[in-house]
């Protein structure tokens, strides 16, 4: 299990992007947790901000895991990574189904937050590496058709969750089994990418191709130590704080923005416009990453922060006046968020290479941890305390709004500090050579 399975002769480079999917389809269940929030509300008595812990401790563990278990990854392979991230995926939804059916909280915090986060985190950079060397020539198209399935993996998960907990009911038996479905669904589906995932048996897997390995090369070490990395640590942090935002909160959202509008919305409603977040997160990673191999990363990151500020902008100024305003810039804001997770490996591969490009985007993903942390926050804390000061309606979010557009704004100015990495933190050819031998002999 911990050594690479390597790719037989006349082995279909197309059949790795499928090994991904399953597994990214997976664990982006966790962009459809906003279905359970209400329920969760009713059944445990929460309020806003505690609901939204597990999700925020997932986010955090994915960044933390994958910055800490990035190297461990490129040195074992994406199988073994595919295989740990099924185990502590499965298993954090069965823990959060005893918590649900026990009434105890902070077991689906400790269940879906903790250990399913560690899941999520190697899950989610597994098959990174993997596919930027199998695919040189179109890293963002390969990571986008990947990464996509994070994003849509709530397009599945929200409406199945929501006819789950119509079925089940939404009290805590009801989210309890829910849980439990998930869990042992996932597990299932993942397999599929354990047993098909493959790594190139050269650098060259197109013969009229590029090398994998051509071009600078930069150690994750190195790498962590440059302007650039933090730079781009900055523009994913800014771009993920915006995005997660709108979509933990998407469902009570929309709701509360057309409370008192004579067209309001119904909770299956509201769980449809979660599935078509989902859509348009899934959409722009695959467009918009493939876009970026045309007009270059920096150019593409310029559109996600400007024109994502300009989406904010019309919301909090037009947004309760018009429901398709409203749909379409969250539509857009979430595009863009989407692109800026598919397209950051190629940014990356861009920068420093293939070398140890997987350990250098775990890394980079403790930016999600911290958006993970700072975007619910934001959003649920000042909801909550608009709410206590008798506010209601699409006033509980126009401050929150207008702090995303602030972080946008930084995000931007940050990208265009990144120039290439200076020629001191480049590898010596010979160690490059060396070492991606002795990757292949092992």
């Amino acid at each position: 299990m911990s050594s690479p399975p390597v790719a037989p002769p006349g082995w279909s480079r197309w059949l790795v992007p499928p090994a991904a999917l399953s597994v990214h389809l997976s664990i982006g269940q966790a962009y459809a947790w906003s279905v359970f929030k209400p329920p969760l509300e009713s059944a445990l008595n929460l309020d806003g901000t505690q609901s939204a812990l597990p999700f925020q401790l997932a986010i955090v563990m994915l960044g933390l895991s994958a910055a800490f278990g990035g190297t461990l990854v490129e040195r074992n392979g994406p199988r073994w990574a595919m295989t740990v991230a099924l185990i502590c995926f499965s298993s954090g939804f069965l823990l959060s189904a005893l918590g649900a059916q026990t009434e105890q909280y902070w077991l689906i915090v400790l269940g879906y937050g903790f250990v399913g986060g560690i899941g999520l985190g190697i899950g989610y950079i597994s098959p990174v590496s993997t596919l930027i060397k199998w695919f040189p020539d179109r890293p963002g198209m390969a990571t986008g058709i990947a990464i996509m399935g994070f994003g849509g993996g709530a397009l599945i998960a929200s409406p199945w969750s929501a006819q789950m907990l119509q079925s089940f009911g939404t009290g805590h038996s009801g989210i309890a089994l829910a849980f439990l479905v998930h869990g042992l669904s996932y597990a299932v589906f993942m397999t599929l990418g354990v047993l098909l995932i493959r790594v190139p048996r050269s650098e060259k897997p197109v013969k009229s191709g590029p090398s994998a390995v051509e071009g600078v090369q930069v150690s994750a070490r190195n790498a962590v130590r440059t302007p650039q990395f933090w730079c781009l640590w900055l523009v994913l942090c800014m771009n993920v704080t915006a995005g997660i935002g709108i979509l933990e909160k998407a469902a009570p959202m929309i709701t509360d923005f057309f409370a008192d509008s004579s067209t309001s919305v119904s909770a299956s409603a509201a769980a449809g416009f979660v599935a078509l977040l989902s859509a348009a997160n899934m959409a722009g990673r695959i467009g918009w990453s493939s876009t970026s191999d045309l007009i270059g990363r920096k150019n593409i990151y310029r559109l996600y922060l400007g024109v994502g500020a300009l989406m904010y902008l019309a919301i909090a100024l037009f947004g309760d006046s018009s429901k398709p305003l409203f749909v379409l810039c969250a539509l857009v804001i979430l595009s863009f968020y989407g692109g800026g997770f598919a397209t950051v490996p190629a940014y990356l591969k861009d920068l420093f290479g293939t070398y140890e490009v997987g350990a250098i985007h775990g890394r980079l993903l403790t930016a999600w941890s911290t958006a993970g942390v700072l975007g619910p926050l934001i959003v649920n804390w000042i909801a909550d305390r608009q709410e206590e000061a008798g506010k209601h309606g699409s006033s509980l979010y126009g401050l929150s709004f207008a702090i995303m557009i602030g972080l946008l704004v930084v995000g931007f100015v940050a990208n265009e500090f990144v120039r290439p990495v200076h020629a001191r933190h480049h590898i010596p050819a010979p160690q490059e050579a060396a070492d991606v031998q002795r990757h292949q002999s092992a």
